[in-house]
């Protein structure tokens, strides 16, 4: 993703790539929404209605026009169209210039069976609504089996209502307009070359590893956490005798491969690491940014597996992690830094339910990228400090009630922080130069 400063003076306009229906508003609210959030959804439906009357291509307009409608600062509008581009509901083309223009490409929801179907999307929604909440989404999409079994099949044929007529060929238009979906695109990097070559050439059909074949690929090692070493296996295990894999074989391998790792568990996303579009920018080497970037590309796993000292996680710690990103839905960088303020300041423990009341604070105030959640901790450690320093000097109970009115409503959960000692006070210190 190239890191590209937007104005509120920089132009932008709307190109209608589909034909989009209020089926499809349904679908992005259904499906979309509990992936990309509100803000995303909001921005999508707010680029169609600033299209045309004949719903094709918009007037100039100015990122101004979408803060001033949306009441949304510039860069959340930018983090909502990286995400309606990361799932493949838009594109985004610019070109520069004193003021830079952006022209953004409108495209259809893919439909319910395909999103059902999807190998990324389907889990990732399962995961983001809970089972009780999917299947009602489910439900509300499936359509009723009708059992036609006694009936005689009677529709006419076009030839049967229509006399032919002689006319001239006509060529083909392809601007007319049309429905169109777009893919989404994981970066997962697989090495297709080593899978190849590790196959004899006897064994498979040049057409075996197509554009869809490798997007299918990269969509399975992604969701189920596979290496290229992983999958060379599998898609070996998938070839039928044409020399062509069968996908659905495939995806079947993947799922029972990942199950028999991981206990006949689904896959989850505390193996996932901060989004993208959500990390900061390179170019800043401060020892700050150092932590940042830790951060941001490990996954909550992988840093449980560091405090653990390479040993597996308890099962117990993974669920409330994986809680921690579903059902309060924090970005798993922000997760990392969660897990690391708590453990640091509990004495290396995690206790779910304060645990669950920070992150219930975090997900109120919004926080969503790594250096969010680093200053909140430096904020509320700085209030510990000073609690501790007023503690020293108290001389009743009351003073004592006073001081801590002033902390939010987590830190009286957990009463070991107010036990600090003074040789812990320089402990406490080095947090934020320590949590990893």
């Amino acid at each position: 993703m190239r890191n590209i400063s937007i104005l509120p003076a920089d132009t932008y306009t709307v190109i209608n790539k589909t034909v989009i229906t209020d089926k499809d508003k349904k679908l992005v609210s259904m499906l979309y929404q509990p992936i990309i959030g509100f803000a995303a959804s909001a921005l999508y439906f707010t680029l169609i209605d600033d299209l045309d009357k004949q719903e094709i291509i918009s007037n100039d307009l100015t990122h101004h026009h979408l803060m001033a409608t949306m009441q949304l600062r510039l860069e959340d509008i930018v983090i909502a169209r990286e995400k309606l581009e990361a799932i493949g509901l838009i594109k985004t083309y610019m070109r520069k210039d004193n003021i830079n223009q952006y022209v953004y490409l409108l495209f259809s929801p893919i439909s319910a069976n395909e999103f059902f179907n999807h190998p990324i999307l389907n889990i990732v929604l399962y995961n983001n609504l809970g089972k009780k909440e999917y299947e009602k989404v489910l439900n509300y999409f499936k359509i009723p089996r009708i059992n036609l079994k006694d009936y005689e099949d009677i529709t006419s044929s076009f030839d049967e209502v229509f006399t032919p007529v002689v006319g001239t060929i006509m060529e083909v238009n392809e601007d007319v307009t049309k429905k169109d979906s777009n893919n989404i695109l994981i970066n997962k990097g697989i090495d297709f070359n080593m899978i190849m070559s590790s196959i004899p050439e006897s064994q498979i059909n040049e057409k075996c590893f197509n554009l869809e074949t490798r997007e299918l690929i990269n969509n399975l090692s992604y969701i189920y956490n596979l290496s290229s070493l992983d999958m060379q296996g599998l898609i070996r295990n998938s070839l039928n005798e044409k020399g062509m894999i069968d996908k659905t074989l495939l995806r079947k391998s993947c799922r029972d491969y990942y199950q028999f790792d991981n206990a006949g568990n689904l896959p989850t996303l505390i193996y996932n690491k901060q989004p993208e579009f959500l990390k900061k920018p390179k170019g800043d080497n401060s020892k700050w940014a150092q932590m940042v970037y830790t951060f941001e590309n490990i996954t909550p796993y992988q840093l449980l597996r560091k405090k653990y000292k390479g040993a597996e996680p308890t099962d117990r710690d993974k669920k409330l992690i994986e809680n921690l990103l579903i059902d309060q839905k924090l970005n798993p960088g922000v997760v990392n830094v969660l897990i690391s303020y708590v453990l640091k300041i509990n004495n290396e423990q995690l206790k779910k339910s304060y645990v669950e009341t920070i992150a219930g604070q975090w997900k109120r105030l919004n926080i969503e990228t790594v250096e969010e959640a680093m200053r909140i901790t430096e904020k509320e450690h700085k209030k510990i400090k000073k609690l501790i320093k007023s503690k020293e000097t108290e001389k009743d109970k009351k003073v004592k009630t006073d001081t801590s009115k002033n902390l939010p409503a987590w830190f009286n959960q957990e009463q070991e922080v107010l036990e600090t000692t003074k040789e812990e006070v320089e402990e406490l210190d080095k947090i934020l130069n320590e949590l990893v």
